[in-house]
């Protein structure tokens, strides 16, 4: 299978408020999601996209995704 290049997560700020912008993971692609997410201290994840992806792991790392 041809691996996929992905965007670089992009961080917004606005006044006191940071947002992440990502691309939407897989199960397959989702351990390396969080360790992004951890690099940028991400405690809320929200959802825009439909759901490709088991929320399980992110609720265990303290992420929580609404």
């Amino acid at each position: 299978m041809a691996r996929m290049n992905r965007p670089a997560p992009v961080e917004v700020t606005y006044r006191e408020m940071r947002f992440l912008i990502t691309h939407n993971p897989n199960n397959t692609t989702l351990n390396k999601f969080i360790e992004e997410l951890k690099q940028y201290s991400v405690t809320t994840v929200v959802r825009v996209c439909e759901v490709t992806y088991d929320k399980s792991p992110l609720e265990r790392e303290g992420i929580s995704v609404i």
